[in-house]
């Protein structure tokens, strides 16, 4: 456990730099989408991808190659389903959440509150974060799929279009 030794110090350092630029290059090549907010699919990648980084530091038994095939392998994964959610709904509705209205004019949602475990002070506090000082003013609050909340402000036309996908909104309301 107290063990020192330099090649196996110089070993760590030297994978890690491959393994960092490597990691880099692949994440590079899929594009943005890779590094935006995580929904919950993002989310696991983005632990697999720590957690095949750890094991190619520090396990000896694994090679670098075999450690930049993984991380290729998960990077390759997240681009398959993230390209293929975009081209199927099925896959899209199976890897991605849909967004929840939390609060709408004037009233809260309480059973979706529940289900996705969100208290009523917590989407105060999102509000306050947004910097207003009453619900009188809010139109909407919405659960996103990454877990962020959006407050959407009232508006004098009263259109309601970038509502249109979240589950609880009725168009005809």
């Amino acid at each position: 456990m107290f063990s020192f030794s330099w090649p196996s110090i110089g070993r760590v350092v030297l994978i890690g730099i491959l393994a960092y630029i490597a990691l880099i290059v692949l994440l590079r090549i899929t594009g943005k989408r890779t590094l935006t907010k995580l929904n919950a699919f993002d989310l696991v990648v983005t632990v697999a991808i720590g957690s095949t980084l750890a094991t190619i530091l520090l396990n000896q038994k694994v090679s670098i190659f075999q450690g930049i095939t993984a991380l290729a392998t998960l990077v390759f994964l997240q681009f398959v389903f993230a390209w293929s959610s975009i081209r199927s709904t099925f896959i899209n509705r199976l890897i991605k959440a849909e967004p929840k209205l939390l609060f709408y004019q004037g009233h809260f949602f309480e059973q979706e509150m529940e289900k996705e475990r969100i208290q009523r002070i917590e989407v105060l506090q999102a509000v306050r974060n947004q910097g207003m000082a009453s619900m009188d003013l809010v139109e909407a609050v919405i659960l996103e799929t990454d877990g962020s909340m959006s407050i959407l402000t009232k508006t004098r036309n009263g259109s309601h279009d970038t509502l249109q996908n979240v589950k609880g909104f009725d168009s005809s309301s």
